[in-house]
């Protein structure tokens, strides 16, 4: 592969792509000169794949055909489009018209009535891009992307993922070409030392830094690797770019070969992710197929090739000395840290590992400089941060944000709000190795800094968010409980601490708690904090050190007055009907599967406290909120 070839390809594709960005009259004039006069793009990642995306693609291919528009229209299966509670998303372009939770029924009226006819379908559209009197908004307008800037996820949801010629056209392998051609490996680390580009995997170490260590060591191999095994419950961030931007991650690891001296690389990923296993493997191949990985490379002399290597899903995994245990085919145990893996990491040599998303920043700083990278977010943590909003929020889904961003701004204007007229209780971030944010720090921006401030951590990006109808003893016991199916056992301070952790906890949720209990929570934690020999150990009180910290008060309610103030923790539930309220219906008792409930129709019922088992069915069933928790 030569520049000039590169740059033929990205000319002959790029207008196809421009058209999925623009609207309107430019969009138009675009699509008639690709030769499509429409293009629709149908989300295959896993959240939508899971939904009926194959369906909704199979239903689209068969109505095109029938209505005899196969050659005019373009079908795309890109990536994520971040609003994953609305799968299957398909848009059309160059409208950008945005159709939510499609089905093949639906489907046949937007090739008849779209399509063919030239008629929105507006009553199948993304109700936020609907405006009252009929117009229709972009996209970019709504209040889920407007405040969002992709940079880590510019290609997803843009181009297909399974077509490397589409990200040659969005400037794919450009920053690979520059690099091979114009700059020294010094060079690249100084660019990446000076954008304050920091590791998104959690610990937020430079990057640049790592890569100057690794260049420093002296050996005759060196390795570069990618994490991507991405254990948090609830997190799919570094899955999302795998899926919708494969070649993003090897242009950037070949990037890090030339820079660290390296030759070849690893991609470790969890075997629980089929999609982007498949995906990866594709990319790959197109890459050696066009000579980006191999021999030569741009005939600067320079080889680089690469491997995929499959994660047995165990979490601990995510810690880097014990992935590259793990890829050396043996137990996925951490080894003592020093020496670092700069200087002894895989197979002995050294070794640069950084996550998806570390990755995918790379060629962006590359091409456009570290001075525009450090223009985004805040000086101590520049650039943009990807999240997996989950929980308790409206809009279920990817967000990239620029650091700095308030948790307020994620909460209620991206994220959508909380369902049902909830209030905001907190936010966890950082997975079980972080904390919880509480509603009285809404307006803390989001950086490295402030989080580990608030007695939390970036992580790889989950936030989890939380209402009021959570108990926070059982948030923090829910991680613990994680942490202790997934410690590896190779420390007691971490095999025995979370299991004795864990039992406190226990022993508080089920109304046996003592106040020296809370004492005990202290004492475990430091000799946990101090003593385990990785990070998964080390961080594990944090989930119930913050909770304890910034929620007191419900702790004391389960220990001293023996209630659970959410109504989460079943021993310490009580179900009552208030006979005012109670209309006599029978619902409740009729509902009962232990028959704990008794009254006669149109008179207030009762509950036997005895034959009670808590199920909350009567609660769930009652229409007239007679039934109550104490």
């Amino acid at each position: 592969m030569t520049l000039e070839k590169l740059n033929e390809i990205k000319k002959a594709h790029e207008q196809i792509v421009a058209v999925r960005k623009l609207v309107a009259e430019e969009g138009e004039k675009l699509a008639k000169e690709t030769g499509y006069r429409k293009q629709v793009l149908v989300c295959g990642g896993t959240g939508c794949t899971s939904s009926g995306s194959k369906k909704v693609l199979a239903a689209l291919d068969k109505a095109l055909k029938d209505n005899g528009l196969e050659d005019e229209i373009l079908v795309v299966r890109t990536g994520c489009f971040g609003l994953c509670s609305l799968g299957p998303i398909m848009i059309v372009y160059p409208e950008g018209s945005f159709y939510s939770q499609a089905t093949p029924e639906g489907v046949e009226r937007i090739v008849k009535e779209h399509l063919k006819d030239g008629n929105v379908v507006k009553d199948l559209l993304y109700s936020e891009t609907v405006h009252a009197d009929g117009s229709i908004l972009s996209l970019s307008e709504t209040d889920f992307y407007r405040k969002q800037m992709r940079v880590a996820l510019r290609n997803c949801g843009v181009i297909d993922p399974e077509n490397i010629e589409e990200y040659i056209a969005e400037d794919g392998y450009q920053a690979l070409a520059k690099v091979l051609t114009e700059m020294t490996p010094d060079d690249v680390i100084n660019e990446v030392l000076n954008s304050g580009l920091r590791g998104r995997g959690g610990g937020g170490f430079p990057t640049g830094r790592k890569w100057s260590f690794a260049k420093a060591s002296q050996s005759d191999v060196k390795y570069v690797c990618c994490n991507a095994d991405e254990g948090d419950p609830g997190a799919f961030m570094d899955r999302s770019i795998l899926e919708g931007d494969p070649q993003c991650i090897i242009e950037a690891m070949t990037i890090a070969g030339y820079a660290i001296g390296a030759n070849k690389g690893f991609v470790y990923v969890r075997a629980e992710y089929p999609i982007a296993v498949q995906r990866l493997q594709i990319a790959i191949e197109q890459a050696k197929e066009y000579g980006f990985l191999g021999k030569n490379i741009f005939g600067s002399g320079f080889d680089f090739d690469m491997e995929i290597r499959l994660g047995a899903g165990a979490f601990v995994c995510g810690e880097e000395t014990a992935l590259m245990t793990s890829i050396e085919g043996n137990r996925g145990e951490p080894r003592p840290r020093p020496p670092f893996p700069a200087v002894k990491g895989l197979f002995g040599k050294p070794t640069v590992l950084n996550n998806v998303e570390t990755y995918a920043n790379i060629a962006q700083i590359i091409l456009k400089g570290s001075d525009w990278f450090k223009s985004i977010g805040t000086p101590g943590s520049p650039g943009t941060k990807v999240f997996a909003l989950g929980g308790k929020i409206t809009n279920v889904g990817l967000v990239e944000i620029p650091m700095g961003t308030t948790l307020r701004e994620i909460v209620e204007e991206i994220g959508g709000g909380i369902p049902n007229g909830k209030k905001f209780k907190a936010a966890q971030t950082g997975g079980p190795s972080g904390g919880c944010i509480p509603a009285e720090h809404i307006d803390t921006p989001i950086d490295y800094d402030s989080l580990l401030a608030l007695g939390s951590m970036m992580g790889s990006g989950g936030m989890i968010i939380l209402d009021e109808d959570t108990c926070m003893v059982d948030i923090s016991k829910f991680y613990l409980e994680f942490t202790v199916d997934e410690s590896c056992g190779k420390c007691t301070p971490c095999r025995v601490g979370t299991r004795r952790l864990l039992q406190v906890l226990d022993k508080i949720t089920s109304g046996k708690g003592e106040m020296e209990d809370l004492d005990k929570i202290y004492e475990l934690a430091n000799h946990m904090q101090s003593s385990s020999l990785c990070a998964l150990g080390q961080t594990a009180p944090n989930p119930v050190l913050s909770t304890l910290n910034y929620f007191k008060d419900e702790y004391l309610a389960h220990i001293q007055d023996k209630t659970c103030p959410a109504g989460v923790c079943k021993a310490l539930t009580k179900y009552e009907i208030v006979a005012d309220k109670c209309k006599g219906c029978t619902l409740c008792a009729r509902n009962c599967p232990v028959g704990a409930i008794s009254g006669t129709v149109k008179q207030p019922h009762i509950i036997d406290q005895d034959k009670c088992i808590k199920c909350g069915l009567c609660l769930q069933n009652c229409k007239f909120n007679a039934v109550i928790t104490k």
